[in-house]
């Protein structure tokens, strides 16, 4: 599943953006070159028409149209178009011309027929528009043209007249060939530009496999390399920036692969130490502990001015058994070794059995039914509360109150003090070994392990502790276990 997501956000990311470049530079490309390409063919293919058009029909005019009569009969003027239009199959042609008596004869022939409405009128006025004679311009009237549209088909219309007196002439021609060959180009210039997009989305994609690979093989390894295979290497090929980025993985890898090869095994000598100092300590406390008991008990019997030095060797010898007891408990969390004894536990009455066992009876209240029952590890609650209590009624202030319920699944014990609180900038360490709130007091009667080891035992069953502030003051603390241990960890190295 993780595999198919992170592969899926490779196709929407990299891969996708890749092939979308690839492609809008394709389309530009082409689109670009295949607009400037039937431009200049359009352009050429029209001028080449139109010139060779026009050219015949200035031709014509000159050598047939010239020759005319200066008041040509109509029948003259229609044989001449005639014999113009014959001349050069491909265009018609139309003759003017104005008699004395203002009346206009017409002479038309040709494959299209066209009168003087057909002509554009702009194109009239420039035909019969009579220039001045300079030293650069040596003739009165100039030839003129102009495409037109009439009904949706492309025509050339061209017009000239007579200098010295004569008919005006209009040639028009149609385009429909040439539109007709430049829609075929537009077509195949379209078709060539789809292929170059295509042939550009599987080139973007043979050369997004080709760069990502590499990168999906840096991104497995970098994920293998956080699930904990310090050992993984990349195999390296080539000398291109790829190339590099993955020799600079193997490297960082293999430096990694030594540092932590290194803290692991300076963890392991140190917790061997704390291991090794707290079992040799044990001999030598037992015996001091029980020197200490004896002096305890012979204490009112002593010189008033040696009590209290033994009174202080009982309490400190006291103090460095519990302290070495937790240490002892915190190499078996370690070292994994730590293990549950589960059994059906009444919970009311192991909170009463650990308040009892410690003479707090009179500082703490308890709330609980006596039907919450639950399969967990007895020892380890007792450690959990003894802990909790403990802390609150050092720390925190008398009466201590305790409270057990069942939410679903879970077992929610409550231990709420009467003190001041914890400051906000101590709640996310209460939790840390050998922290202590107070950096004032490094001496004072704990170790800094007791809450430490119950998350420790917390964890080991399933669960968590969490400390906050409650609403009316004092600090309190939640402990959350399954209602049944060995559902939620069997078969995790658990001993019912």
């Amino acid at each position: 599943m993780t595999k198919a997501l992170f592969a899926g956000r490779r196709w929407t990311s990299l891969r996708l953006r890749l092939l979308v470049v690839f492609a809008l530079v394709a389309l530009v490309a082409a689109v670009s070159a295949s607009g400037i390409a039937y431009w200049l063919n359009r352009e050429a293919v029209l001028t080449r028409t139109q010139d060779a058009a026009l050219g015949d029909f200035r031709q014509e005019m000159q050598n047939r149209a010239a020759a005319l009569p200066a008041d040509p009969t109509p029948e003259e003027l229609q044989r001449t178009a005639e014999l113009m239009a014959g001349s050069s199959p491909g265009y018609s042609v139309l003759l003017v011309h104005e008699r004395k008596d203002r009346r206009l004869v017409f002479g038309t022939a040709g494959a299209t027929s066209f009168g003087l409405d057909d002509v554009p009128k702009s194109l009239q006025h420039a035909v019969n528009d009579r220039q001045k004679s300079t030293t650069a311009n040596d003739a009165e009237y100039h030839m003129y043209w102009q495409r037109t549209k009439p009904n949706g088909n492309p025509y050339l219309v061209g017009g000239t007249r007579i200098v010295g007196g004569g008919p005006t002439g209009y040639m028009y021609k149609s385009l429909a060939t040439e539109r007709d060959d430049l829609n075929a180009l537009g077509w195949s210039l379209t078709i060539a530009t789809g292929l170059a997009l295509l042939g550009s989305a599987l080139l973007a994609q043979a050369a997004a496999r080709t760069v990502l690979k590499p990168v999906q093989r840096l991104g497995e390894a970098a994920r293998r390399l956080g699930e904990g295979e310090l050992d993984h290497r990349l195999d390296v090929s080539g000398t291109d920036e790829l190339a590099d980025l993955s020799r600079t993985f193997n490297r960082t890898a293999e430096a990694l692969e030594k540092k932590v090869a290194d803290m692991s095994a300076r963890e392991e000598a140190s917790r061997r130490f704390v291991a090794d100092m707290s079992h040799e300590l044990r001999t030598p406390l037992t015996a001091l502990t029980a020197v200490a008991e004896v002096l305890e008990e012979e204490v009112d019997d002593l010189d008033p001015m040696i009590a209290p030095a033994v009174g202080l060797v009982v309490s400190e010898t006291r103090r460095l058994n519990d302290l070495v007891e937790n240490l002892m408990e915190v190499t078996r969390f370690d070292a994994g070794t730590a293990r549950l004894v589960l059994d059906d536990v009444n919970v009311a009455d192991q909170v009463t059995a650990c308040i009892d066992a410690r003479a707090w009876l009179d500082a703490v209240e308890v709330d609980a039914g006596r039907g919450i029952v639950a399969r967990l590890d007895p020892r380890r609650l007792d450690v959990i509360l003894a802990n909790l209590i403990g802390n609150a009624l050092k720390h925190g202030g008398s009466p201590v109150r305790v409270s057990v319920r069942v939410e679903g699944e879970w077992l929610v014990v409550a231990v709420k003090d009467n003190g001041p609180g914890i400051p906000e900038e101590v709640l996310p360490h209460v939790f840390d070994r050998f922290y202590k709130a107070s950096a004032s007091r490094p001496k004072s009667d704990g170790s800094g392990l007791g809450l430490s080891i119950a998350m420790e035992n917390a964890h080991i069953h399933g669960g968590d502790i969490t400390a906050a502030n409650g609403p009316e003051g004092g600090a309190v603390f939640t402990l959350r276990l399954p209602v049944d241990v060995g559902k939620v960890i069997a078969g995790g190295g658990t001993d019912a």
